[in-house]
């Protein structure tokens, strides 16, 4: 049976959350919250999300395949909720949980995964008619625009970027004309620029992007801190857990910018080992994904690809971020980063994945994907 799964990305996907459970212990070594340290919670987070990533991977497909509408009304149901004053919770200014006493729930996290679900099964029912555009192009886009709004509102810029980089990937993947594909990506790239600029605190973040060092103590603080942590690493990095950035000067240094704790410890080796990891689990997806559309199980394959694009999407923009590529803005590195949301989401998108790889080698002819 654990033949029919690909274990080489399993054991990608295990050492991802062993170097993010050693990285977070280091990164929060001095902190800990209400006596727990962030290390050991963290250990309890993997756990959790191993055993979600157990219960995914043994459901059918077919399941999430029929139930793919209700994931949509649960993606809106939860977005509302969230912004409930007597529901939501305030943190920084951002209304993005919902607190239950033993657990905080990040409602853009789940949102991601439910309207992945939604939007691969509308286009695996779609499919040919989407390709040609119109209204069944249109009508997802319509039935998601609510969602994104909501997401706005929180507000989460980073949950509603990685939403449109999957609906326009996943677009680019069943085969929308190029005309039309290249409209609506720019339409939403506008869309975006727009929401940047008319937005005051987002044009001052990205006028410290283009020039961090202009306000080191800041709102270029962030940044500058991480490349600063970028420096001292050099090429194989000071030693674990000898990094000063997290000890007060590096703002979430377990959580958004853990990439920049692992190159001031581990220097570029192992900065460049993390985005290779991740990019083989990424690219291992991809290939599942393209052997699942060419079984014709249109559903698993879109699904896939989807998976693995929110897992990809997330990586650059958080190493983008770390490294000063992009504005800053919160994005968890899958895996790696504290986090119990972003940890349970992550790994039930691995267990969609393994679930095609199972579905994709016991149902059809077409032999063993490798």
């Amino acid at each position: 049976m654990t033949a029919n799964y690909d274990m080489t990305l399993g054991f990608a996907w295990l050492s991802a959350l062993v170097i993010g459970l050693i990285m977070v212990a280091s990164a929060s070594s001095a902190f800990d919250v209400d006596g727990i340290s962030y290390g050991v919670r963290h250990a309890v987070y993997i756990v959790l999300s191993i055993c979600s990533f157990g219960i995914v991977v043994s459901l059918p497909l077919k399941l999430w395949e029929r139930g793919h509408k209700t994931c949509l009304f649960a993606a809106l149901l939860l977005a509302i909720l969230v912004l409930i004053p007597n529901i939501g919770t305030v943190v920084n200014g951002s209304r993005r949980w919902i607190d239950f006493g033993f657990f905080t729930l990040q409602a853009s996290e789940w949102i991601k995964f439910l309207v992945l679900v939604y939007i691969s099964g509308f286009l695996s029912r779609a499919n040919d008619d989407v390709k040609l555009g119109g209204k069944e192009l249109l009508r997802p886009i319509l039935w998601l625009v609510p969602i994104f709004f909501l997401v706005l509102i929180e507000p989460d810029f980073g949950a509603l970027v990685v939403l449109m980089v999957l609906i326009t990937g996943l677009l680019f993947v069943v085969g929308v004309r190029l005309q039309r594909f290249f409209v609506l990506a720019i339409f939403i790239g506008v869309v975006l620029v727009t929401l940047l600029a008319i937005s005051p605190y987002r044009v001052e973040r990205f006028a410290t992007f283009l020039d961090p060092w202009a306000s080191p103590f800041g709102s270029g603080y962030q940044l500058t801190q991480a490349l600063i942590a970028f420096g001292r690493g050099e090429i194989t990095g000071i030693g674990l857990g000898d990094g000063i950035q997290k000890l007060f000067y590096l703002p979430e240094a377990h959580n958004d910018f853990i990439f920049a704790v692992i190159a001031e410890e581990l220097g570029l080796i192992g900065a460049i080992f993390v985005v290779a990891l991740l990019g083989f689990i990424v690219l291992r997806g991809f290939r599942i994904a393209r052997k699942a559309l060419e079984a014709d199980r249109r559903f698993a394959g879109y699904l896939t690809y989807g998976a693995s694009l929110l897992i990809g999407a997330q990586v650059l923009i958080n190493v983008g971020v770390n490294t000063g590529v992009l504005p800053t803005k919160g994005l968890t590195l899958p895996f790696i980063s504290y986090g119990g949301n972003s940890l349970l989401v992550c790994s039930m998108l691995m267990g969609l994945i393994q679930r095609t790889r199972f579905e994709a080698l016991t149902r059809t002819t077409r032999g063993r994907i490798s």
